[in-house]
């Protein structure tokens, strides 16, 4: 039998930070106690004293590139940086080559991922203008949901067709995901600065052409069909201020039928960072204002933001040096995301209970995944073991990415993780990924 106690550590669950034990039997927590003694030589005791133990991170949004993409990142490694980063289970989006728009193409994901995944996993169903009986086929058992891009963004998976998605929205009772931003305002705005620059456009007009019109314009209009349809729809990347006015924090979590995500570069950077930083920040929605992102941590703490995530999504460092509308949107964020929240607490923006409750308990509970996200008897042993106190600085041999790079290179956190449990396995420890796919599929409780 695995058996791991970790002793003395602070244990932030459910709001509350307490010290005290844990107990791992296999791939279980079995036992959460002021203090629990057993000994030694019956099992592998971590003394956490002074560190704070937190459910692994889900993070509801990632890119992991495989297939067809995988010079850019793939499953293996970019989980592996997950782990590293204290990210347990990870949802990934259907843009991938070919697109995850049949079941077929779906599962073979699942399969690639049970061989080589270190963290757990679940992929999406990505719906197209013309593949709903095949979105309708999806397992709400073993599948995190259905994914609609409403902007174009890498992958052209864009739903333009009005009747198709209300067809959509009416018709499945899963969780729909939604990236929004409405092309025709962007491609007016992009047409302007083309005619004002050529292809010469400077990366500084990056919010500017997919702009926080184009964004509210879209997200407003998703929220509608869902109030119409009755759709449980999941917003995802939030960049703007005037959107939070279509979220509401009046009801309990597990009662709302539309629910928001943050990610943690949109609560990092702003469009000042574009002058430094460059196509290594440019992402889709874009990189707001300093007025936006005042917002966006208003929002996340009081209620009308309900997760962080990171919307992970890796490019070489040759397709980012490339011109601003040649350079790809999207950056690779799983292995900083915890550390740079923790690094937020730190600077007094956001507690650390608040953290586990946007990066761990809500996820688990907006999607209904089985016994994760939470540190409690019976549930499965994810865990992270975070030292407040312990700074390190990103540089490129640390960067775990099969990209290389991270718009944190140079930046020092104050706070490291240092152990990483999967299904009660130890993966990780300190700056160390052992070679154990200890990942297993997400299973929902739907």
């Amino acid at each position: 039998m695995n058996r791991i106690l970790i002793k003395n550590a602070k244990i932030v669950n459910e709001g509350l930070i307490f010290e005290g034990d844990v107990l791992i039997e296999n791939d279980l927590i079995v036992e959460v106690a002021d203090s629990i003694s057993l000994k030694s030589s019956d099992c592998k005791v971590i003394d956490a004293e002074g560190n704070y133990l937190i459910p692994g991170a889900i993070d509801d949004q990632v890119h992991f590139r495989e297939p067809g993409l995988t010079h850019k990142g793939d499953i293996e490694s970019e989980s592996r940086a997950a782990v590293a980063g204290g990210i347990t289970s990870f949802i990934e989006q259907p843009n991938t080559v070919p697109n995850a728009v049949t079941q077929e193409i779906l599962e073979d994901k699942y399969q690639i991922a049970s061989q080589k995944s270190f963290a757990n996993y679940s992929f999406m169903m990505g719906a197209t203008n013309d593949n709903l009986e095949e979105v309708l086929k999806t397992n709400p058992k073993n599948v995190a949901g259905i994914k609609i891009f409403l902007g174009s963004s890498t992958g052209n998976m864009l739903v333009d067709n009005e009747a198709t998605l209300e067809r959509i929205f009416s018709s499945t009772p899963m969780l729909i995901a939604v990236h929004c931003e409405d092309e025709t305002t962007i491609q007016n705005n992009l047409a302007e600065f083309k005619e004002k620059y050529g292809d010469d456009i400077p990366v500084t007009a990056h919010n500017l052409i997919r702009s926080a019109e184009a964004c509210y314009i879209s997200s407003s209009k998703a929220v509608a069909l869902a109030k119409k349809t009755g759709a449980r729809l999941h917003i995802f990347h939030l960049s703007t201020a005037k959107e939070m006015e279509l979220f509401t924090n009046k009801i309990p979590l597990e009662e709302k039928k539309i629910t928001a995500e943050v990610c943690v570069h949109h609560l990092w950077f702003t469009d000042e960072d574009y002058k430094t930083k460059g196509n290594f920040i440019k992402w889709n929605p874009a990189v707001k204002t300093a007025d936006d992102r005042k917002e966006l941590w208003k929002a996340l703490n009081d209620g009308r933001i309900d997760v962080i995530a990171t919307d992970h999504a890796p490019h070489t460092k040759e397709e980012k040096l490339q011109s601003y509308l040649k350079a790809p949107s999207g950056g690779p964020l799983v292995q900083h995301a915890v550390v740079a929240m923790f690094e937020a607490y730190h600077q007094g923006k956001i507690t650390v209970e608040k953290i586990v409750e946007k990066m761990c308990h809500n996820p688990a509970k907006i999607f209904k995944i089985e016994k994760r996200g939470f540190i409690k008897a019976g549930y499965y042993a994810d865990l992270v073991i975070v030292n407040p106190g312990l700074p390190w600085s990103v540089k490129p041999e640390n960067i775990l990415y099969k990209c290389g790079w991270s718009p944190f290179e140079n930046y020092t956190f104050k706070s490291r993780i240092t152990h990483t449990f999967v299904n009660g396995e130890m993966v990780y420890n300190n700056f160390k990924v052992k070679d154990v796919r200890a990942g297993k599929r997400l299973l929902f409780n739907r």
